[in-house]
């Protein structure tokens, strides 16, 4: 007989992203994160200050996802309203040693930081003399250091506080099912605060479902999925090189594995936010490079396993973004609550067959139109009518 095949368990994700997705920008002072703020979001807050926390409280700003599919479908149902996806982008102040324990702003970094659901990481690899870093020189490695140090230092005091709390249930004793869970709970915490101590991230480990929802709770810093973007001088960029990414790579492998590293330059990236669409693309064609931004968007999504399905008609086109194994009354909740408390099927329609046929009653004359019920797993550019109870559509 031939041998079973094995079939690889699926990591089971931490955090509950979902359509209204929040990733907040980190880093020391004076690594280019306001400016790359203002870069992907062209949102023009005045000239970022070259000194620590010139950035108080976190800047907001949506940032429109990149989606040929999405654009394909508005050009196609030509619908009154067009809703894309969208990335709510956070400027965080910058980190400073010791704020764990409350130095600079770091009580109030590490709170907004709790927030977003995912973090972009700006490491500052560039030399300038004009903009002052506020360790004294330009040393990737120890600024990635800085951060873990001080992320990891205040999720112990979170942990050690949820297990002063889940302990005092425990020890009452006896065999009830309240007592019970908070042993294990008192068990997992251990196991954090050790994997902590030890320099490693909540968000790189495997953990069961059970155990995922027990650290969701406790809205761990280091337990935010992370992107590294490495800030480089627009020289470095276009040339692909730098003496430290070889140390930064290094360093995430160890002591963050499995994480994305993206180079780019805020330098290039804030001179073409000032430019028009097409200006912008003839200078990007003349450099011969491209812009990192629409990557680092569209790479947050893969990183959370976010999906997108649509909602398409005369009045509107939207996409709406969903974690990947969804079923599809809980997709229905996404638009209304009431879509998913009175979910009745879903009307789906494959994005290819939408673009093939142009024209909703053709694709229901060649059978295309599939009904599913509330077992049903909605999948990546899935077009969707819900039907639901008391008359909701």
């Amino acid at each position: 007989m031939p041998p079973k095949k094995v079939v690889e368990e699926k990591k089971v994700l931490l955090g509950r992203p979902g359509n209204n997705l929040k990733a907040g920008i980190v880093g020391l002072a004076n690594v280019g994160k306001s400016t790359f703020f203002q870069a992907i979001t062209r949102s023009p807050l005045g000239n970022p200050a070259n000194y620590p926390f010139a950035t108080i409280d976190p800047e907001e700003a949506r940032v429109i996802v990149p989606s040929e599919r999405f654009n394909e479908l508005c050009r196609d149902y030509k619908s009154a309203s067009e809703v894309p996806a969208h990335l709510t982008v956070y400027d965080i102040a910058g980190l400073t040693k010791g704020a764990s324990a409350g130095e600079g702003l770091g009580n109030a970094f590490l709170s907004h930081i709790r927030a977003v659901d995912s973090i972009y990481q700006v490491v500052r690899c560039f030399d300038d003399a004009e903009i002052i870093h506020i360790e004294g020189d330009v040393d990737p490695v120890r600024d990635l250091e800085i951060i873990s140090n001080e992320l990891g230092l205040k999720d112990i005091e979170f942990c050690e506080k949820a297990f002063e709390a889940a302990d005092k249930i425990a020890k009452r004793g006896g065999q009830s099912l309240e007592v019970k869970q908070k042993k294990e709970e008192c068990a997992l915490i251990e196991r954090i605060i050790a994997l902590l101590k030890d320099g490693q991230r909540v968000a790189n480990q495997t953990w069961t479902s059970k155990e995922v929802e027990t650290i969701n709770s406790m809205q761990l810093l280091t337990a935010k999925p992370c992107i590294y973007l490495i800030n480089l001088s627009e020289r470095d960029y276009m040339r692909k090189k730098n003496k430290h990414l070889l140390r930064i790579k290094e360093w995430v492998d160890t002591h963050s594995p499995g994480d994305m590293i993206i180079p780019f330059s805020v330098c290039l990236e804030e001179r073409l936010s000032h430019m028009p669409e097409e200006e912008a693309a003839a200078e990007l064609k003349e450099l011969g490079t491209v812009s990192a931004l629409p990557k680092i968007i569209t790479t947050m999504r893969q990183k959370l396993d976010l999906i997108s399905f649509f909602t398409c008609g005369p009045d509107e086109v939207r996409e709406w973004t969903i974690r990947r194994g969804t079923k599809a009354p809980q997709a229905a909740g996404v638009i209304h609550n009431d879509l998913m408390n009175t979910f009745i099927l879903a009307q789906v329609m494959k994005y290819d067959d939408v673009v093939q046929y142009k024209d909703d009653a053709a694709i229901k004359a060649a059978g295309k139109v599939l009904q599913k019920g509330k077992d049903y797993v909605v999948e990546d550019g899935d077009v969707i009518y819900f039907r639901a109870g008391a008359g909701k559509n």
